[in-house]
């Protein structure tokens, strides 16, 4: 039986972007790395903390090219899943030829446009306030209930209202090489003021972090991609996209429409706050090959540790 505060909680979702996924080290669907126990990948445990923390519908961002490989790796299997839960399951397509009426495809473009592009690909599906995160980094779970916290104040009549969660730079670094990292800025409330990415950060030996040979603090807050975003973002995205292609300045093979930049252009002119919400779980990401045994190794130890059942969803069947 459902919680009474169930019954009235705003409708969330959870948007997972993987049109791009299995392309890290080549191979595509078929070589996602197995994680947990019962050969999981990372994203079973970011979908099981986003229904856990009350999200109740998931859209997949796939290409049409992989999404009968998909479905039968990931999509098939959690939709079973999310049909017990009563959680709905839905896709969109990121394509590469999707683009605003007038603008050409570039000959000789081969990649999709970016994660700005993938958001946009979720128009007419999204019709309520949504979080987004990347299909093969694993957030941890204060993350979901944090940003699905945020969403549940949602007010279309400030729909510039989103969020994003700052994760603490020490507990996303790699031990096996350098990376880059958006490094927030924010005001005494919390709420971001612009991002400083910044290559080439490294640990170092007393548990810090530098750059260049520079330190940088291992506790700034960092942004890894998990936004919350409101339904009206979507028709903003729409707008952003059309003056990418007004703005680019003959890179058409390889330019993004990158969701944090964007976001950073509307922050500056003023059009949308974004509240950082710090979460203090480690982040995992298979950056490099050799992280993949770092990443078994970690769940292996969260599921000994009782975060998660051996059976990963068991512990959502009321």
């Amino acid at each position: 039986m459902k919680k009474i505060w169930e019954e009235f909680a705003m409708k969330t979702t959870l948007v997972i972007m993987a049109a791009g996924i299995g392309s890290r080290f080549g191979g595509g669907i078929k070589q996602l790395a197995a994680v947990g126990p019962n050969g999981e990948i990372i994203m079973d445990f970011s979908i099981h903390d986003a229904i856990e923390a009350g999200f109740n519908k998931i859209v997949f961002i796939i290409r049409h090219d992989i999404a009968d490989a998909f479905r039968a790796a990931i999509g098939d299997r959690i939709e079973r899943i999310c049909a017990e839960l009563g959680v709905e399951i839905a896709y969109a397509y990121q394509e590469l030829d999707a683009l605003p009426a007038g603008v050409a495809l570039p000959a000789g473009r081969t990649k999709p446009w970016g994660t700005g592009q993938a958001v946009l690909a979720c128009k007419g599906i999204l019709d309520t306030p949504f979080a987004v995160i990347n299909a093969d980094d694993y957030y941890g779970k204060e993350a979901f209930v944090q940003l699905h916290t945020f969403l549940q104040g949602y007010d279309a009549a400030n729909p510039g209202a989103l969020c994003m969660a700052g994760f603490v730079l020490k507990n996303t670094l790699s031990d096996n090489g350098a990376v880059t990292r958006g490094i927030c800025r924010m005001n005494e409330e919390a709420y971001l003021t612009g991002v400083d990415e910044t290559s080439g950060i490294t640990k170092t030996a007393d548990g810090g972090a530098e750059a260049g040979g520079q330190a940088i603090d291992p506790e700034s807050l960092v942004s890894m991609n998990m936004w919350g975003l409101t339904p009206e973002f979507v028709g903003l995205l729409e707008d952003g996209f059309r003056e990418f292609f007004a703005k680019m300045d003959g890179n058409a093979l390889k330019a993004e429409y990158l969701l944090p930049i964007y976001i950073d252009e509307l922050l500056k002119a003023g059009r949308v706050t974004v509240k950082v919400l710090p979460t203090h779980d480690r982040w995992f990401g298979v950056t490099y090959q050799e992280d993949k045994p770092v990443v078994i190794e970690s769940f292996a130890k969260l599921v000994e540790a009782g975060v998660y059942r051996k059976d990963l969803f068991s512990d959502l069947k009321k």
